[in-house]
């Protein structure tokens, strides 16, 4: 077996599809590599390897030496020093640039300025300044595109820089002939374009240095959730209070957290009462109670209360940790649809460069006098135009928004396909205990024979049932808040209930069964009872000294979000089912109360499993929501799983998304999340090939020929630049999300959370 690992290298020096393209295939071409994903929005590429064979020294070297310079393990992000860098490149060469623009186009702004240029400096001289401020700006901010471009040119692998320095190039050594030797050009011909080369520059720099700006804004989600942790913790260590760096706590340390302070790491309350917001982490808006036992997470804020904590897990193992870490990795996998640009980008530049050639020829030869400065505008305008930096940001970065803006929603993309499959869902498939339900039993219903009451026959069941194990007593014993009688004598009939004695009374409850065996009769109690049977309630009755006093109702309560969830599935037009190892009754009476349309009960774990198979089909694309450890084979099996994250373990590592809190309504969001940035990234990769399709003939003058404009070089740099822009501010809408589906916390009328006044008390 492979040794297989991963790594993740932060890369310099893309600038666009091309160059993702080129990255990838360096790294693919390695031996031992399994998978290479290079990302162009992050700068990142995720490699899988077989460590036997190659190992992360290697592995960057080979990229580097492909023209993209790379580092493991990159501990700050360096977009900060890069817009700093892009900054002073774009205001230098505005600089620079400015004048040279007013010398050569002043004249269509201002009437009479070339004369006045003329008159008082001369063509010549005006020729100078412009030769010398452009040259320093193509040597200063516009060396980079050099830099970069004519190495991988001479490679035989072309990308973005290389384009740019060649119209760039052109333009500028068009110019230096006409101003320096105007003899060698035929005669009308000695026209500079020095202001195309500058303009081509700046705005290209310009673009750039808005793209990464709107790219960092589109990380800001993984950066605003390593900003949760604190740098230190209070420690109670050897019986005194230190200020801990969070690197040095380890498991089991004591902490002492203050009101309003952010909690460091994952804990478990040891003394203290308060409530904490753990809104930045589930979405959940109302701050959570915590006391003694229960378990708090790093990065949440505490309230008004004081809490002692003892650590449980550190490092890469808390919850954040590991939501930082799926975010990521969401956002570093290429979806389905992107390797239709992948074919497409990898030979995109070259074949850019054989139509400007063929445009240059062809004005050549059929184009109008004079010839040769058109061939010059027109083919430098297609080199600039044709960029294909939007279409290697179309994807990535709408990817890079919508997994960021999901995890604020408490919504994880464990994988980032996902996000492709779970919009081609036709059924959403929901388990229901824990699920739908609130997982556990609640005592729901209680009714009593005449002249008993209430109250007297509910704090007697229910210190009866505080000495059974039973699943149904510890909601019954819950539903009772009064003092507890002492039990004097109990017996548990298996099978059948229990017997106890309590302040002088012979308590009897249990099943229907065990008054038959018995022969007391339940009179209109059975009614009740069968009535709430057919509801999918558990009957209990209860009788004292021999006599039936009372019928209670046990049942999982509909958590209250369930019937909403269900109800904007349908407005969404999915298929909704409930697939459920609980009993056929149950099962049908909680998707009646919900409305949903389809119903497998009475299933093993394998049995739901062949369930999905059925659904999947007879409609199509199946999602799965559940929380058990036994949906994680249907997890798995799904097309899209996806685990209510108060679940288990074993049910989030085989989900494809994972809801931070227990709330259904998070698969309607995760559905709502899905659904946008697909339809984002498809319009995305519409504009950007549109755009290309659309303007690269313009560019190379299909316009001129039916007596429209010549498109200038600068209005090609300016056309190109924006391209990337509106790609990237296209995907920065999907930050403007809300929370999908939420509904009021109502409780169905059909199942109270109160018990209902008794009868004939």
């Amino acid at each position: 077996m492979p040794e297989s690992q991963t790594v993740t290298l932060q890369l310099t020096g893309l600038s666009c599809a091309s160059c993702v393209g080129r990255a990838e295939n360096a790294l693919r071409g390695e031996p031992g590599v399994i998978k290479a994903n290079v990302n162009l929005a992050t700068g990142k590429a995720a490699i899988c390897f077989d460590g036997s064979l190659t190992d992360t020294d290697r592995l960057a070297q080979a990229v580097s030496d492909a023209g993209y310079p790379a580092q493991a393990n990159q501990a700050e992000d360096p977009s900060t020093q890069a817009d700093s860098d892009l900054w002073r490149a774009t205001l230098l060469a505005a600089g620079l640039a400015l004048p040279v623009f007013i010398l050569e186009m002043g004249g269509h702004v201002i009437p009479g300025f070339h004369h006045w240029v003329q008159n008082s400096i001369g063509t010549q001289a005006s020729n100078l300044i412009q030769f010398a401020l452009t040259s320093l700006l193509l040597l200063g901010p516009g060396r980079i595109f050099y830099v970069k471009g004519i190495p991988s040119l001479l490679r035989g692998a072309p990308d973005m820089n290389a384009l740019v320095a060649l119209g760039t190039a052109a333009a500028y050594c068009y110019s230096v002939v006409a101003t320096f030797a105007p003899g060698l050009l035929p005669a009308g011909t000695a026209h500079v374009y020095y202001e195309a080369a500058c303009v081509i520059t700046v705005l290209i720099l310009f673009g750039r240095l808005l793209e990464a700006r709107a790219k960092g804004r589109a990380s800001s989600a993984i950066r605003s959730l390593l900003k949760l942790q604190p740098k230190s913790a209070r420690v109670e260590r050897e019986g005194r209070l230190a200020d801990i760096p969070i690197p040095e706590l380890r498991a089991g340390d004591i902490l002492m957290i203050r009101p309003g302070e952010r909690i460091p790491v994952d804990g478990t309350v040891l003394d203290g009462h308060s409530r904490v917001d753990e809104s930045m982490i589930s979405g959940e808006p109302v701050p959570l109670a915590k006391a003694e036992g229960a378990e708090i997470i790093g990065g949440t804020v505490n309230g008004t209360g004081a809490l002692r904590a003892q650590v449980t897990r550190v490092g890469a193992n808390t919850v954040l940790a590991r939501i930082i870490q799926m975010v990521e990795e969401a956002q570093s996998t290429k979806l389905p649809i992107q390797g239709l640009v992948d074919r497409v980008t990898i030979w995109f530049v070259p074949a850019v460069l054989v139509i400007a050639a063929l445009t240059v020829t062809g004005w050549l030869f059929w184009g109008p006098a004079p010839a040769l400065p058109l061939a010059l505008v027109a083919g430098v305008s297609v080199l600039i135009i044709a960029c294909p930096c939007a279409m290697g940001l179309a994807t990535p970065t709408s990817i890079m928004v919508g997994t960021g803006r999901a995890a604020e929603l408490g919504v994880l993309f464990r994988k980032g396909d996902a996000l492709q499959r779970l919009q081609e869902a036709k059924v959403v498939a929901f388990d229901k205990t824990g699920t739908l339900t609130e997982g556990r039993p609640e005592l729901t219903d209680l009714s009593v024979a005449q002249g008993i009451k209430r109250d007297h026959v509910l704090q007697l069941a229910a210190a009866a049932e505080a000495r059974s194990e039973h699943p149904i007593a510890s909601a019954i014993t819950r539903a009772w808040t009064g003092p507890m009688p002492e039990v004097a004598r109990f017996a548990a009939l298996t099978g059948l209930g229990l017997s106890a004695r309590i302040d002088g009374v012979d308590v009897l409850i249990g099943a229907d069964r065990l008054f038959d065996r018995d022969t007391l009769d339940l009179g209109e109690l059975r009614k009740t009872g069968q009535a709430w049977a057919a509801q999918g309630k558990t009957p209990i009755y209860v009788a004292l000294d021999g006599r039936a006093a009372a019928v209670m109702a046990v049942a999982d309560p509909v958590k209250p979000e369930a019937a909403q969830t269900i109800a904007t599935l349908h407005e969404m037009g999915l298929q909704t089912a409930l697939i459920s190892g609980d009993n056929r009754a149950t099962a049908q009476a909680v998707a009646n109360q919900l409305g949903v349309d389809q119903v497998s009960a009475e299933v093993l774990p394998d049995g739901k499993v062949h369930a999905l198979d059925a659904l999947r089909e007879a409609h199509g694309a199946v999602a799965f929501v559940g929380d058990g450890i036994n949906d994680a084979p249907v997890l798995a099996s799904a097309d899209v799983g996806i685990a209510i994250g108060t679940g288990t373990d074993v049910a989030i590592e085989a989900a494809d998304v994972v809801l931070m809190n227990g709330d259904p309504t998070g698969a309607v969001a995760a559905l709502n999340l899905s659904r946008r940035t697909m339809r984002n990234i498809r319009q995305n990769l519409v504009w950007a090939f549109g755009y290309n399709i659309l303007l690269i003939p313009v560019a190379a003058g299909l316009l001129h020929v039916f007596g429209g404009p010549l498109l200038s070089p600068g209005l090609a740099a300016g056309a190109m630049a924006f391209s990337s822009v509106f790609v990237v501010t296209n995907a920065l809408r999907l930050r403007r999300i809300r929370p999908g589906g939420s509904s009021p916390r109502s409780t169905p009328a059909s199942l109270p959370t109160q018990i209902p006044k008794a009868s004939g008390a």
